[in-house]
């Protein structure tokens, strides 16, 4: 992985692959629904019931317990679903934890500078930011024990991910908080190392979005259970009643009003994991639908991963640099815009949609190798990512 000797390679014209992916869903969010998917499969959806009446509690508690048993989470934590997706899961945690204990925060993508606004300039808190440019991760070994800590396990927008939480002490005194939205189900969480983990559905597996779910560990608890914050709590926000957790968000009584059509795609994602093999074969499919990219991108003298150290290349949100002089020597915003043509090249075809790298990030190609991606769908990628780049670079050199 990352880069390899550079040779310029010739180009191919306009000659296009035989095969075409099957689904060429690989968005990076909302991402490709699991394999077989079909609108009948949400039949049995509560639909014209509160989500308070009996049935709906029990699909809620139904989502709740099976996401549980499918990523493996100890029995003694807490699983929630709330409402504004991941980021309504993480704010949750950040507003109604941080303020006791100096904070730190990693910020090595969008996502991660996005809290590091919330604590620094929402919150107001004095925290140490711990950052990092794209395609690399920050010094983890200044992460202290002692103050609470703010990551994103898998940096969706720069597809770097930490390889383990080695980093984060087993005596900690502070609580960490940990964005897994595209870590979930595919990457292994170390449970004894996280306090609260957040996820929104849309991404892990592939299900409809606006919905987020909050994982507490005892720690956690304790927190909330012995911290009342100094600022306004939004209701949506409100975990305690009484200087108690209230135990009914995590049992399927949710603060909002979800879309029971939404839960019962959910659990239909989640059915699926567990027909397959549960959380060991979810994470195989993502790591083998990264080893194919990897694979190609050691033998593709154009391109190479964003991530600069192999150990930390993301397995579900693929980023992708082009590293062909002809592109590199261009003016950043020429860069930006050849990666933009790359993708369009990739949709007008119909062979891979929405894979622009982010808004924010260095101009690239991201792809999405979660598990509801078929390997096969990869495969059959990868010619066309060598056509799109043929093509694009004829139309700049003929310029």
């Amino acid at each position: 992985m990352g880069d390899i000797a550079m040779t310029t390679p010739p180009d191919q014209g306009g000659a296009k692959p035989a095969m075409r992916p099957a689904r060429p869903e690989f968005s990076s969010g909302p991402c490709a629904k699991r394999p077989g998917w079909s609108p009948e499969n949400l039949a049995s959806a509560v639909l014209g019931r509160s989500h308070r009446s009996k049935v709906g509690k029990a699909r809620l508690k139904e989502a709740i317990d099976r996401t549980r048993e499918v990523l493996e989470v100890p029995e003694d934590y807490l699983v929630g679903i709330v409402p504004g997706s991941d980021t309504g899961a993480v704010e949750m945690a950040m507003w109604s934890m941080l303020g006791p204990k100096p904070v730190q925060l990693l910020a090595f993508e969008s996502f991660g500078k996005d809290w590091v606004t919330d604590v620094v300039k929402q919150l107001k808190l004095d925290a140490e930011v711990l950052d990092a440019p794209y395609g690399k991760l920050p010094d983890l070994t200044r992460v202290r024990p002692d103050a609470d800590l703010v990551f994103t396990w898998n940096g969706t927008t720069s597809g770097v991910r930490v390889p383990n939480a080695d980093f984060i002490s087993a005596e900690r005194t502070g609580v960490v908080i940990c964005d897994a939205t595209s870590a979930a189900f595919a990457q292994p969480l170390d449970w004894a190392k996280l306090d609260a983990v957040t996820f929104s559905w849309q991404k892990a597996l592939g299900g409809e979005a606006a919905h987020g779910v909050l994982i507490l560990s005892p720690r956690a608890v304790a927190r909330l259970e012995s911290y009342s914050p100094p600022w306004p709590m939004p209701k949506l926000f409100r975990m305690t009643k009484g200087g108690k957790v209230n135990r009914e968000i995590f049992e399927g009584a949710t603060i909002n009003t979800p879309s029971m059509l939404c839960v019962e795609d959910y659990l239909d994602a989640l059915a699926w994991a567990q027909r397959i093999g549960g959380l060991p074969e979810l994470q195989r499919r993502a790591d083998q639908n990264l080893a194919v990219l990897a694979a190609w991108t050691q033998r593709t003298p154009w391109v190479s991963f964003l991530a600069e150290d192999p150990d930390t290349v993301s397995n579900t949100s693929v980023c992708l640099k082009v590293i062909d002089p002809r592109v590199t020597g261009l003016p950043e915003d020429a860069q930006a815009d050849f990666a933009k043509k790359l993708a369009s090249a990739l949709e007008k075809e119909g062979v891979a949609l929405d894979v622009g790298g982010y808004r924010d990030a260095p101009p690239g190609l991201r792809i999405w190798c979660g598990a509801t991606v078929e390997t096969s769908d990869i495969e059959a990628l990868t010619p066309w990512l060598d056509w799109a780049f043929a093509t694009v670079i004829a139309d700049l050199t003929a310029a």
